[in-house]
């Protein structure tokens, strides 16, 4: 691999919407760059980025994906991320790698909820970007209304510095509006030549370089002085302000083309090189020396000491754990030796690769700026910081959105158990936004995940990779019984069967007590009428039977029971009589003292645009939720809400599709309350039901 000063080193990620184009603007990049010598197509899964099984299946991207390539004396690295909502963990992933990031947007569907939370993210991260309206070429496209809806979403840092020539079919290339010149495809070259600026767009021209040097004016005061006293500035002055204005994210250029058609894909990549920022032009990286947490930093050049921050690690049940990582700072070579500042170990390196898509590319050296491999890194996992052992640095990781729906695995063939944990951890290893618990109470498997899609894709990997077949179900609810009213209950067990007998007699007086799920268990005897050693086989024997509530079968909670009297034989009496004596007093107790069933209610968080707020409440409404207030929060409203576990277990989906995907929520176990009656003997018929099958 070529060596690059790390001022010819561009590393750009390419986020936006679910179907804006993203990997098939990849895919014309590497071909125009001379990486590969056909453009590779979804449909027909063929492409260098979406190389997974699902991927191919669904036609769409689930992992972040890094595709380098050279172009007029530059080394770029663009990383290909997800745009559909149940992988923004790749997201997130991708862009800590990346120094820039383009904003994808369909000329068809314009402004669209994965561009306003691609535009969330780079400002949260403090990312530069830059939009490319895409599709140009297909019918209905329209790049005024869609520069339009994002000027008015986005604010005045929305500039175009191209506007294209022609139509829907009859888009044939674009004009740059700070050089004033006309680039046009040509079909035959499949490159972009120079070619007229057609009359009918020159006003238009005139319109948007002044917005533009309007735009470069506000971020620096000579040039603002300038414009105002000349209102003009030199194509030098608004290229050097446009790259400042870029690189502080005080401006967003606007680009565009067709993908598929390929035109604009090669002004695009001269803008790239020519505007945005090296990882040089970033400034320091601020980190902690994790000896003594003290602040260091770190510059993106080879002079620095070495770091590095891993951003993915891929599960290969072939070559074992991938972890791909970006250089920050300083060189690293194969056969080196490195400290991981996150997990106190020094790892091994064997190979360098650089990650084309799937292929791994081996490389003899990485430098600040790079993007890299190293596999079967023994205690390397995502986020961890690699440095030099004598000069460590720890860098902050990451912070993923919180699973939001969980589901039960179960295997289909017996005997997967341990195939299927096995296989999950690995995956978790590869997707940090998904998590594994066992519910004890059903023996289930529960994943958690971001979305029902996120957990389809987790099982069916599982199958793919480690040829665990696992089906998936809604968890089952963890309902309680208790009671509401008191009820003193005589309970005698009596056996005759030649030889000893057995004879064990107990009065148990049975209440609601609310200071402990648990059994509140007293002893009031007095007098011995039901000897010492006895007693504890009592409570055993009622601790036991809480395990199986009378009315279907769940556990028992908040449950007073006092030993007040009983009667006992001196030969025929033993725990065994009395722990069944006491098992039968609690199924008769329970039944006299208005036994109900409980569920488990969740308290919810729920962040939507306040348009939405009606359909929020009245949904909640439906799902017997309760209401307890709203706040306002970064411009958007938090409805505080409580409501039965049983009927948000699909809560993500159908958030989403209320919402176009803009809400999301964080959502909590709170307590038991009682059901109501109507949904109590629907529970009750389900789960005899369900015990029959199973006898």
């Amino acid at each position: 691999m070529k060596e690059y000063k790390i001022d010819d080193v561009r590393n750009i990620g390419i986020i936006g919407h679910g179907g804006t184009g993203k990997t098939s603007l990849t895919e014309a990049i590497l071909f125009n760059c001379k990486e590969t010598d056909r453009v590779g197509k979804i449909e027909d899964g063929t492409t260098v980025c979406d190389y997974d099984p699902e991927e191919k299946k669904r036609q769409i991207s689930i992992s972040v994906a890094v595709a380098p390539c050279e172009y007029n004396n530059h080394r770029l690295y663009f990383v290909d991320t997800p745009g559909y909502f149940d992988f923004v963990g790749e997201l997130i992933q991708g862009l800590k790698a990346v120094d820039t990031a383009i904003i994808t947007t369909c000329a068809v569907s314009g402004l669209q909820v994965g561009t306003e939370k691609a535009w969330n993210y780079v400002n949260k991260f403090k990312i530069p970007r830059v939009f490319f309206i895409n599709k140009l070429d297909r019918e209905n496209s329209n790049f005024d209304k869609v520069l339009e809806q994002i000027k008015n979403k986005f604010g005045t840092s929305v500039v175009p510095v191209q506007i294209p020539i022609g139509k829907e079919t009859g888009f044939k290339g674009v004009v740059d509006i700070i050089e004033m010149k006309a680039k046009i495809y040509d079909p035959k070259t499949k490159t972009m030549v120079d070619g007229d600026i057609p009359a009918d767009l020159e006003s238009m021209i005139g319109e948007y370089r002044n917005l533009l040097m309007e735009a470069v004016a506000e971020t620096d005061e000579t040039l603002l002085d300038k414009y105002l006293g000349e209102g003009e500035l030199s194509n030098e002055e608004i290229i050097a302000g446009l790259r400042k204005g870029i690189n502080s994210c005080e401006i967003a250029p606007v680009f565009c083309g067709s993908a598929i058609a390929n035109i604009g894909i090669h002004t695009l990549l001269d803008n790239l090189i020519k505007y945005l920022p090296a990882p040089s032009d970033k400034g320091a990286y601020e980190g902690v020396n994790p000896k003594n947490n003290e602040k260091v930093q770190r510059n993106a050049n080879n002079n620095d000491p070495f770091s590095a921050i891993v951003f993915k690690t891929i599960a290969d049940p072939f070559i074992g754990r991938l972890s791909m990582f970006r250089v920050i700072s300083g060189t690293i070579n194969s056969d080196a030796t490195f400290y991981n500042s996150t997990q106190d170990k020094t790892e091994k390196i064997n190979t360098l690769y650089v990650m084309k898509g799937k292929n791994q590319i081996p490389v003899p050296k990485l430098q600040a700026g790079d993007i890299g491999a190293i596999a079967k890194l023994q205690f390397t996992m995502t986020g961890d910081t690699l440095c030099e052992p004598q000069r460590p640095v720890l860098y902050s990781g990451f912070e993923f959105p919180k699973p939001c729906i969980s589901m039960a695995v179960f295997p289909k063939s017996k005997g997967d158990e341990d195939k299927i944990s096995s296989g999950l951890h690995k995956l978790r290893e590869e997707d940090p936004t998904f998590s594994i618990s066992r519910d004890v109470e059903y023996a289930e498997m529960i994943v958690s995940g971001l979305g029902e899609l996120h957990i389809e894709v987790i099982a069916n990997k599982l199958k793919n990779k480690f040829g665990a077949d696992v089906s998936i179900d809604l968890p089952k609810i963890p309902y309680r019984e208790t009671i509401k009213k008191a009820a003193d209950i005589q309970a005698k067990y009596k056996k005759q069967s030649g030889g000893h007998g057995q004879y064990g007699d107990v009065h148990i007086k049975f209440e609601p007590q609310y200071e402990t799920e648990d059994l509140v268990f007293v002893d009031a005897i007095v007098g011995g009428v039901v000897p010492r050693q006895y007693i504890p086989a009592v409570e055993k024997g009622l601790r036991d039977a809480m395990k199986k509530g009378v009315l279907a079968g769940f556990p028992v909670i908040n449950l007073k029971a006092t030993l007040h009297y009983g009667s006992y034989h001196p030969v025929d009496s033993s725990e065994m009589a009395f722990k069944t004596a006491a098992s039968m007093a609690y199924k008769k107790g329970l039944k006299e003292a208005s036994p109900i069933i409980l569920e488990p209610i969740v308290h919810m968080e729920i962040t939507v645009p306040d348009e939405y707020m009606g359909d929020i409440m009245g949904d909640m409404n439906r799902r017997r939720g309760k209401v307890l207030g709203m706040e306002p929060q970064d411009g958007m409203q938090v409805v505080i809400t409580e409501v039965p576990l049983s009927e948000v277990f699909r809560y993500a989906t159908d958030l989403r599709s209320m919402t176009q995907a803009r809400g999301s929520f964080t959502m909590k176990v709170e307590r038991y309350d009682e059901v109501p009656a109507l949904v109590a003997q629907k529970i009750i018929e389900s789960a005899h039901k369900e015990e029959e099958e199973e006898e």
